[in-house]
């Protein structure tokens, strides 16, 4: 260790005298012809009489420069002129990140200052300490950035809150990135054969090539130095090898073909029959709208529901449906019956469905809420369409699974998402902790807003409070996390922010950001986030790979290779039953 007050080679310069110096925050003046900018991590060690060396590390969250001697802004003139004596100082703000061994002592002046690197950096971010590490970028040293496994499985924490302005925060392209190295790292092990990601995708068709490679890398000018970024990353530079697409099917369009045009092939048609609707008691998730557990006629929706489900009965193959000996096909037509049966003038009609003693005007505006969900769910609940073996939305037979809604309603999308995600949890209870399910959704503020209550937001809170102990994982992006659920923001172990709207950033979700990351992240270029995570006290930033899958049609390098082998992508890939046989050269087995 160099004497006090000495600099040397690897030396940026010393413990600063004139700020006082804390545990917990110090400065560094720095040396001639030495520099340090935000983020860089730094090490100092101090001896501790009965103790030994003490080494503080921390990271850069702010650096100043004045000149010393200068007392008016004028004087910035005269010292150029070379008429005033005055020297150009630096001085870089530390806050601690780790103290160890833990005897938290303040370093003292004039100690010397180090850039960490190699295992100091490790050990300084902690990730000496993670048996399991996930890649998720760059630093601004250009060495990897992690985040700890056990805080995204469930082991010890689970949940990511993901922030920023749309377009240029990059929310979606990081969440998939994180999808992308938790599966191709290995860091899952023999787990990641039952690891799954469900994303439900609310921006046009850009998810939907997420098996296409893309195009940009393969360019010679510019695919060397993007498969290099992920080649540092310890990850191959490669599309998502197993996905499975579901989109609703086009309105008024008898075969049931999916609702989509930049995509032909690979891509199945969801919705859910009459009879289905019915016997599940679905009708609580068209009424999924954050107003509604606060008005009255929620309890004709358990009513209505619990009628439903008690007197239908199957009629024929499509999904059509019999009740009280009345035969519907359509979502149209099933309205219709419950308006004439709530409507009727006769009490002992009205009442089994509506209550016996629910009012007139809580019936009607029941009515008009139920009316006002035809457009929007018409095309998706069907008893007029032909069985379809893939139509229902599952996770099985890929890895990841993207659900289409962007040319849905947006209360339509409200009921997809929570249908989906109720009988994803219920399966997960069935099944037990056996795997993980990664649940990614944008626009999280939409289905889980801040204030007031619905079945979709329930479902929500639930996966947000337990779901880690089922194995379920949510991965939520939203623009102002101020306007989410707090108990799912403060359940998500991992908080990430992209670029964010200066008043967005002055709110208290947001404290977690020093003060010098808020102001930043007001200025953060596309593809720069800020991850916080429990083991270490200051976010880190951390700048990701370009995806290297097609983010949109036009990205796309062409269609994915489809073998036997492998199975390729699912819904349209082939699959070879005999794949895992042994081959015709092997020795026979006696």
């Amino acid at each position: 260790m160099m004497e006090n007050g000495q600099v040397g080679p690897a030396t940026v310069g010393l413990v600063a005298g004139t700020e006082d110096s804390t545990p917990l925050l110090f400065n560094v003046a720095l040396a001639p012809e030495q520099y340090l900018q935000l983020d860089d991590v730094v090490v100092t060690v101090r001896a501790v009489p009965g103790v030994g060396p003490v080494l503080t590390s921390g990271i850069v969250t702010q650096v100043t420069a004045r000149h010393e001697g200068a007392s008016f802004g004028s004087d910035v003139f005269l010292i150029s002129d070379g008429v005033l004596p005055a020297q150009v100082q630096e001085i870089a703000e530390i806050t601690t990140t780790r103290v160890d061994p833990e005897c938290y002592v303040p370093p003292r002046p004039g100690e010397p200052v180090h850039r960490a690197t190699g295992e100091q950096r490790a050990q300084a971010l902690y990730f000496d300490r993670m048996e399991r590490k996930v890649p998720v970028g760059m630093g601004r040293d250009g060495e990897p950035i992690f985040v700890n496994l056990e805080f995204l499985d469930g082991t010890r924490g689970g949940h990511v809150s993901i922030s920023g302005i749309s377009g240029v925060a990059t929310k979606t392209s990081f969440a998939l990135f994180l999808l992308y190295s938790i599966f191709r790292s290995g860091v899952l092990g023999n787990r990641a054969v039952n690891a799954k990601a469900l994303i439900f995708s609310v921006k046009g068709e850009d998810l939907l090539f997420l098996d296409h490679a893309n195009r940009r890398l393969t360019e010679q000018a510019t695919g060397a130095d993007l498969r290099d970024g992920y080649a540092r990353l310890g990850l191959p530079a490669e599309p998502f090898a197993s996905a499975g697409f579901f989109a609703p099917p086009t309105p008024d369009d008898p075969t049931g073909r999916p609702h989509v045009t930049g995509r032909t092939s690979g891509i199945s048609p969801f919705w859910w029959t009459l009879r289905e609707f019915c016997e599940l008691e679905l009708l609580r998730y068209a009424f999924a709208d954050a107003e509604d557990e606060r008005n009255q006629y929620t309890s004709v929706i358990h009513q209505v529901a619990t009628r439903l489900r008690r007197d239908t009965v199957a009629a024929g193959i499509e999904g059509a449906v019999s009740v009280e000996g009345q035969l519907i096909r359509t979502y149209a037509q099933l309205v219709e019956f419950i308006s004439e049966k709530l409507t009727d003038e006769d009490h002992s009609v009205r009442a089994p469905w509506a209550g016996p003693v629910t009012g007139t005007g809580t019936i009607n505006a029941f009515l008009r809420r139920l009316r006002s969900s035809l457009k929007p769910l018409t095309a998706i609940i069907r008893g007029d369409l032909a069985e379809h073996p893939g139509r229902r939305i599952s996770t099985e037979g890929q890895q990841v699974t993207v659900v289409d809604l962007h040319n849905l309603p947006e209360r339509a999308q409200r009921f997809v998402v929570g249908v989906v995600l109720a009988a994803e949890t219920a399966r997960k209870e069935a099944a037990g902790q056996g795997g993980l399910l990664f649940t990614m959704i944008d626009e999280l503020n939409k289905y889980a807003p801040r204030e007031g209550s619905s079945p979709i937001k329930e479902v929500l809170l639930d996966i947000a409070e337990r779901g880690r102990s089922l194995g379920i994982i949510l991965i939520g992006a939203q623009q102002t996390a101020s306007e989410v659920e707090r108990r799912i923001v403060a359940n998500s172990s991992i908080k990430v922010v992209g670029r964010l709207d200066p008043a967005e950033a002055g709110r208290p979700e947001y404290g977690f950001l020093p003060p010098s990351q808020r102001g930043r992240a007001t200025l953060a270029r596309p593809g720069t986030m800020f991850v916080s995570q429990p083991e270490i006290p200051v976010p880190l930033a951390v700048e990701f790979p370009f995806p290297a899958w097609a983010t949109r049609q036009s990205e796309s390098a062409g269609e994915p290779i489809r073998t036997p082998a492998t199975g390729g992508s699912g819904n349209g890939a082939v699959r070879n039953p005999l794949r895992r046989l042994p081959s015709v050269d092997d020795d026979p087995p006696f």
